[in-house]
């Protein structure tokens, strides 16, 4: 996974500068290269046509004001998402048309005040319009920016009818970016759909979602209880298995800071530098997410105060993730994870 033109660590806008603006926006996107980030992040998931749209997941209620219109309500419903009850709105049961017609919402507005005072303004954008955003972005930053993609759901989406792989091979194809390439990553958290976009001769790194706890939703449809959980492919053994197939894994934030098993000879699951390390020697790339100010999502350590709003000591918590030597971090908030790894190198 290793580019010498790529920014160590690379920074990416989660969903875009999702800490400033409503996440997958055009305004979150554009706000996230003017504040340095190196790429962006957008959540894959279809409509009911076949349009790939960018939403955190496949129900909205919580990311738009679909709940709010009355000539949607007939549409909510309840669905089995990845083995687990959901109800609600969802994008499958939704036109392209239709869904353009809904205003983005913060999702975490009960904390990020600034943020959700721009509910409403913005429209839900699909993927093309991002391709486009980043090549115009690139243009005017004279360097090359990034989209690491994630697909969402790809095994219940492919089981509809709608599989991502297949959506996402022409969307690059109509954007102009042929069949990838260096300005793209894949992730996702089941490694089956990786192996697709592999077989289809998408270029760029295919990189495994790691969750911290059970196992890939596409595994277990297929294997049941025997389906390898996710603990496993962050062994020794697991990292292993995973050189050669994929070129990176990207775990959360809490396997570097807060896990245990530090040893990189130590059976079980890796954590911190030890597991970062033992990627490194495998040939793997590693990202993480998501580094984020507020003391709701820093550890215990770097918590000050006593809202969870308050931004804590944000720059020691991510100092401390870039001291792993991690490849690649997604940020909220692009300026704080530029300024971090500015420190990091001496820079600051």
């Amino acid at each position: 996974m290793t580019d010498e033109s790529m920014p160590n660590p690379l920074v990416i806008g989660h969903r875009g500068a999702s800490g400033y603006r409503p996440e997958h926006t055009r305004s979150a996107y554009e706000l996230a290269f003017a504040l340095g980030a190196d790429a962006v992040e957008p959540d894959l998931v279809a409509t009911r046509d076949g349009v790939l749209v960018l939403r955190h997941e496949n129900e909205i209620s919580g990311t738009t004001d679909v709940a709010s219109r009355p000539e949607f309500a007939a549409r909510r419903t309840t669905r089995e998402i990845d083995g687990a009850p959901l109800t609600g709105w969802f994008t499958e049961d939704f036109t392209w048309a239709e869904l353009s017609t809904l205003r983005a919402r913060e999702r975490l507005g009960a904390l990020r005040h600034a943020s959700a005072s721009f509910d409403g303004r913005y429209p839900v954008i699909r993927l093309r319009e991002l391709f486009e955003l980043v090549d115009r972005a690139a243009d005017d930053a004279g360097r090359v920016l990034r989209m690491v993609a994630e697909f969402k759901h790809a095994s219940y989406f492919a089981g509809i009818g709608l599989p991502l792989d297949e959506l996402f091979a022409a969307e690059l194809e109509a954007a102009g970016w042929g069949d990838g390439g260096d300005r793209l990553v894949m992730e996702a958290f089941e490694p089956t759909v990786l192996d697709e976009l592999g077989a289809r001769g998408i270029r760029g790194a295919r990189v495994l979602l790691i969750e911290g706890s059970g196992a890939p939703a596409d595994l277990i449809r297929s294997a049941g209880s025997a389906a390898p959980s996710y603990d496993a492919f962050v062994t020794r053994e697991g990292l292993r298995s995973l050189a050669g197939r994929f070129d990176g894994v990207s775990v959360g934030v809490a396997r570097l800071l807060e896990g245990s098993g530090a040893d990189a000879a130590a059976p079980g699951p890796l954590a911190g530098r030890a597991l970062v390390d033992t990627a490194h020697d495998a040939g793997l790339g590693v990202f993480t997410w998501t580094l984020r100010p507020e003391n709701r999502f820093l550890p215990a350590a770097y918590r000050r105060g006593k809202g969870k709003a308050a931004w804590g000591d944000w720059l020691g918590a991510f100092g401390a993730v870039l001291a792993t030597g991690v490849d690649g971090i997604f940020v909220d908030h692009p300026d704080l994870g530029v300024e971090a790894r500015a420190l990091a190198a001496g820079r600051g």
